[in-house]
């Protein structure tokens, strides 16, 4: 019988540690396969793709495209929901900030970067390049 080592719930208490830590060290970190090279967004125990298990924290470039919007309204102001696209693959759901809700759209050049809130650390996107409206 295989040792498939600690629970999965305790894998992902481990990954969160991880992401969220590096995160408040203002570094943006995600798991990526050392056999085929491809990131994950966590978390994750073993590849999707290939199924290895020798996986490293690295960091993505931060450059993405927005998948799909939503504009959360809300009295105390609106917000957008988004799913990004990095550019190395993964696709994770974030806010992009600093521009007009009504101005995020689907296909929009996104980048990374890290917020500092009073709940601590989120990952956020804003624009890169020029917004047209």
């Amino acid at each position: 019988m295989t040792d498939l080592g600690a629970p999965q719930s305790a894998a992902a208490s481990a990954c969160d540690q991880r992401y969220f830590g590096a995160l408040a060290e203002g570094r943006f970190e995600i798991p990526r396969c050392l056999s085929c090279g491809r990131f994950h967004f966590y978390p994750r125990v073993c590849c999707p793709h290939c199924g290895s298990q020798d996986l490293e924290w690295a960091a993505p470039s931060g450059n993405g495209t927005v998948y799909s919007v939503t504009i959360v309204r809300r009295a105390e102001g609106d917000y957008t929901v988004v799913l990004v696209d990095l550019e190395e693959g993964p696709r994770l759901m974030s806010r992009v900030v600093d521009m007009p809700v009504e101005q995020v759209r689907i296909g929009l050049p996104v980048r990374a970067r890290i917020d500092a809130m009073a709940d601590g650390p989120l990952l956020v996107f804003a624009a890169r390049g020029e917004v047209r409206a």
